[in-house]
């Protein structure tokens, strides 16, 4: 009997290719694994540190503005919000929007609210109650916004939300008194702009506007999503020049969120990265808050409300600039124009930053440039020049008139009383482009550069040559006698013309105005004005005669010395009233340019309205210079 033997051979080749598919598996397991968690772990781990972390950047205070005396004239001051942290009422919303929801449980489906109009609902609802709370405290009845609500939930959920702000400093302090410590309602302070003298050189300060990206230096977290509190820039005056500079550094904090986007709380040991906001730098300006107030106030009417004109004063040494008034102005924190309810704030220019952007004939103040033009060029000789005025001087066939009838005058006559005729004829004898040159020279063609935006860009003297190129006319010897008497196509601001005085109360040709005050600044020095000794003495009579007993004497200040001179202009229908001046006569120290707006029909001169303001701007001066040394503070020394 034979027996069956059944043999198995160890290596069965279907088998084999199974083990090796399934180890082949395994290794692209074990490598994937391997390469997400020890090669990918970075990149894991950043993704998960952007999306459960947002950056919140905090900008910082303003720098301050002071004026040359250290007196603050651009401050800050703390502003008073109520906020709701939206964060720590997600139990409320969640329980409100469950009762809502069984409200309306009785209506058809197609008829209830959606799942989003019930949440929207309910944080709605929730908010106004807190807010309902803080009315009863101070006594106000506010609503919520339900699309700011809304808007603000959606995209700034991590900052806290505004119901109220800019309290009044009696509301602040009740909500601080009757606020529980752990309430989602809190009392927040933040910084706004702060006017100690309200619109005080308005127009040269500026203002500023809301800024919705202030910047953070740090580079930290710059690549997490980021939500920024409204910070602010500056848009017109000092406020935009110098933005850099007064705009603080940002801070910022880093916080970490549920998936929700709420806040998540960290326990005690736990820190979140936080810098706290730093305060800009403060500038010191060259205005002088003393005498640009007593400018200001001559610059009003009977009736307390602002007149229409400018005012600039600089200091003679050294070009910085005391005084820049533009009137009418208007308030910077709210820049709402002071003026009367029925006036036309669209004429009436209040945005004007008039004395570097109203562009006006000279008038009578040319006479200073025509004087040096005629003495410099021999048209003209000091000791000799004389004109017989009989009210007026006939062109050709056309009548020049002259607002008096000053029969024979000399050159300080002619500048004292404003003669017109003189100055006609010694115009003629120069000639225009002799003329055009000496206002040239002065600085009256070009930007005088200081430190303000929008300075108004094509200042333009009369010439031939510049009537022909811009205006394609022929030019006539009426023309030359009108620039003579500073009318005509010469248009200058009533910077210009303060840096004119400026300069030739130095015995030089240009003055460079800053308004930034340097205690060690030095005198500037500039082309000299080239007239004889003689010569240069005998204007300088004149306008010291006419600041005595001539047409500026309603500036004169008692016990002051100075020389000043008078102009009236026309500018279509409109007059304008001009008045420029220097003191003290033996040692300048101060020039004034002002130039007050007339009104159609009205007639209007420089001694009766601009002059006040000149007088006002050099007794402020004078009891200044005047005043004791303020007395050194008294110390005790401990035994």
């Amino acid at each position: 009997m034979s027996r069956l033997i059944e043999t198995h051979s160890a290596r069965n080749p279907r088998l084999l290719l199974f083990h090796g598919l399934l180890a082949l598996m395994i290794a692209a397991l074990v490598g994937g694994l391997v390469y997400r968690q020890l090669i990918k772990t970075t990149r894991y781990s950043e993704q998960e540190r952007v999306q459960s972390l947002r950056r919140v950047v905090v900008p910082g205070p303003r720098g301050n503005i002071y004026d040359r005396d250290g007196q603050v004239l651009v401050g800050n001051r703390p502003r008073f919000s109520v906020i709701l942290n939206l964060a720590d009422l997600r139990n409320e919303f969640f329980l409100e929007r469950k009762k809502i929801e069984a409200n309306f449980k009785s209506l058809d489906k197609d008829d209830r609210p959606s799942f989003t109009q019930l949440d929207r609902i309910a944080r709605l609802n929730v908010a106004q109650r807190y807010l309902d709370r803080v009315g009863a405290i101070i006594g106000r009845h506010e609503t919520v916004k339900p699309a700011d609500l809304n808007r603000h939930y959606s995209q700034t959920l991590l900052l806290p939300y505004v119901l109220l702000d800019d309290l009044a400093p009696e509301e602040y302090a009740r909500l601080i008194e009757r606020l529980p410590v752990d309430s989602p309602l809190q009392v927040y302070t933040s910084s706004t702009r702060h006017y100690p003298f309200n619109s005080l050189a308005a127009h040269t300060l500026g203002y500023i506007g809301a800024n919705n990206d202030p910047e953070s230096d740090d580079t930290e977290g710059d690549d997490l999503p980021t939500f920024k509190v409204k910070g602010t820039s500056g848009r017109a005056g000092l406020e935009q020049v110098f933005d850099e500079q007064l705009q603080g550094k940002a801070g910022d904090a880093i916080y970490l969120v549920d998936p929700a986007g709420y806040k998540v709380k960290l326990p005690a040991d736990k820190h979140q990265a936080q810098r706290l906001p730093v305060q800009g730098n403060n500038i010191t300006t060259s205005l002088d808050a003393d005498l640009q107030l007593a400018a200001e106030q001559a610059m009003k009417g009977d009736d307390g409300t602002d007149l229409v004109g400018s005012a600039v004063a600089l200091d003679v040494r050294t070009g910085e600039v005391l005084v820049m008034a533009s009137k009418p102005d208007f308030d910077p924190l709210t820049r709402v124009p002071n003026m009367k309810p029925d006036q036309d704030v669209a004429s009436s220019g209040v945005w004007l930053n008039r004395p570097i952007q109203a562009q006006w004939p000279p008038g009578s103040t040319f006479k200073i440039i025509v004087s040096t033009a005629a003495l410099r060029s021999g048209a003209m000789e000091a000791a000799t020049a004389h004109a017989f005025c009989p009210g007026y001087l006939m062109v050709g066939k056309a009548r020049f008139v002259c607002d008096g009838q000053h029969a024979d005058v000399d050159l300080t006559k002619a500048i004292s009383l404003s003669c017109n005729v003189f100055f006609y004829q010694y115009g003629l004898e120069t000639g225009p482009d002799l003329i055009a040159a000496e206002a040239h020279r002065f600085g009256y063609d070009e930007k005088t550069g200081i430190e303000l935006p929008n300075e108004f860009p094509t200042p333009h003297v009369a010439s031939p040559a510049w009537r022909k190129a811009n205006m394609h006319l022929p030019w006539n010897p009426g023309d030359t006698a009108n620039i003579s008497i500073g009318q005509g196509d010469t248009l200058v601001t009533p910077l210009h013309v303060a840096c004119m005085m400026a300069s030739f109360a130095r015995g030089e040709t240009r003055t460079k105005p800053t308004l930034l005050h340097d205690p060690n600044r030095a005198t500037q020095h500039t082309e000299p004005i080239g007239l004889a000794p003689g010569d240069y003495a005998a204007i300088v009579k004149g306008l010291q005669t006419c600041y005595e007993f001539g047409t500026a004497r309603l500036a004169k200040v008692p016990g002051l010395s100075g020389a000043a001179k008078t102009g009236t202009a026309q500018k279509g229908k409109i007059d304008l009233a001009w008045m420029v001046a220097y003191a003290p006569l033996e040692n300048p120290q101060i020039a004034i340019a002002v130039c007050m707006e007339g009104k159609e029909g009205v007639n209007y001169h420089g001694a009766l309205f601009a002059g006040p303001v000149v007088k006002a701007i050099l007794a402020a001066w004078k009891e200044k210079q005047e005043r004791p040394p303020p007395a050194a503070p008294v110390t005790f020394k401990v035994q």
